[in-house]
């Protein structure tokens, strides 16, 4: 790492999360979060100062914390979207769901809290529109958004040092709408979803905002 600001992207090897490394990568060094090593490794080789940090989310404890001396800015991108009518919902759909979109965004807030608070730092949690509006078949979802949404006000509240910046995206074309759309019955068509590149561009605004802003809240939506 140089001696550029520092940000974590969780979720970055593939869609929302991929897009939001690329760009962040011409002011940040990175160090990119998820499961799919091969899929790291080949956007650590587009991305120079970037530096792959392969871990379970669910388990964040278990991730090498001693790669993360010091943090500027922790993106919170990765999630899980499971559907259908709330009378059909196990259990472990409600546990797997909360597991991923509200618990291991706060350990792992909750691990890096001293790098961040050192840094004056930036927690970004791509929500979803859900997180604003329930809709029929998507309460667990939606209920795990609501979740994130008053985890990051609270976060704000409580980390007064911190920006902490809620996004909100509309449909947006990657692999996990496309098994979204699986669930739904539908077709997969990415030209009626917004680009993940667009935002990718909406959170770099965000971080990079000067020091007087504080963006609370993004809501990226297709025209």
């Amino acid at each position: 790492m140089s001696d550029r600001p520092v940000a974590l992207v969780t979720g970055a090897s593939s869609g929302i999360g991929a897009a939001i490394a690329r760009s962040l990568a011409p002011t940040h060094d990175l160090l990119l979060g998820g499961r799919d090593e091969d899929a790291l490794s080949v956007l650590t080789a587009e991305l120079p100062g970037s530096q792959a940090w392969p871990f379970d989310l669910t388990n964040a404890a278990s991730a090498d914390l001693g790669v993360v001396s010091r943090l500027d800015v922790l993106v919170h991108s990765a999630g899980i979207a499971l559907l259908g009518p709330l009378s059909e919902a196990s259990s472990a759909d409600w546990r797997r769901t909360f597991d991923v979109n509200v618990f291991a965004v706060a350990e792992l807030t909750n691990l890096v809290l001293p790098q961040l608070r050192a840094a004056s730092g930036h927690v970004v949690l791509i929500n979803s529109g859900a997180g604003k509006n329930a809709n029929p078949g998507w309460g667990v979802y939606a209920a795990s958004k609501f979740a994130l949404r008053a985890y990051a006000d609270a976060l704000r509240g409580d980390e007064p040092s911190l920006r902490v910046t809620s996004v909100y995206p509309g449909r947006t074309a990657t692999p996990m709408q496309q098994d979204v759309r699986r669930q739904e019955g539908g077709d997969y068509d990415p030209s009626k979803y917004v680009d993940p590149a667009s935002v990718g561009r909406a959170v770099a605004s965000a971080v990079l905002a000067t020091p007087d802003a504080h963006i609370t809240e993004v809501v990226v939506r297709p025209r």
